[in-house]
């Protein structure tokens, strides 16, 4: 069975931020997040904390458009076609066309 389509938090203290003066205008505690996500209290914790880097990109949208902010703001997709789970911070060797 195919893994679900992953998602790395780009930087936790910007979805710290962007919690604080969400797109929506409202300030989103954790509690807030997690209630208005449907996630655990603990999964939003750990993406706060930086204990845990990575969320189904489903969880992620669902994250992106409760603060009202595009996915790709908070969260860089982990997946390539054709290629399971990548880290989007290692390097690659694939060159730029100039």
């Amino acid at each position: 069975m195919p893994q679900a389509p992953m998602c790395r938090v780009y930087d936790r203290q910007l979805l710290a931020k962007v919690m604080e003066r969400s797109g929506t205008g409202a300030r989103l505690t954790a509690r807030d997040l997690a209630s208005l996500t449907s996630l655990p209290l603990g999964t939003v914790g750990a993406l706060l904390s930086g204990e845990q880097r990575f969320l189904p990109r489903e969880k992620a949208e669902r994250i992106a458009q409760v603060i009202g902010v595009d996915l790709l703001i908070l969260f860089v997709p982990c997946e390539r076609a054709g290629r399971s789970f990548v880290d989007a911070t290692a390097p690659t060797s694939e060159a730029v066309p100039a």
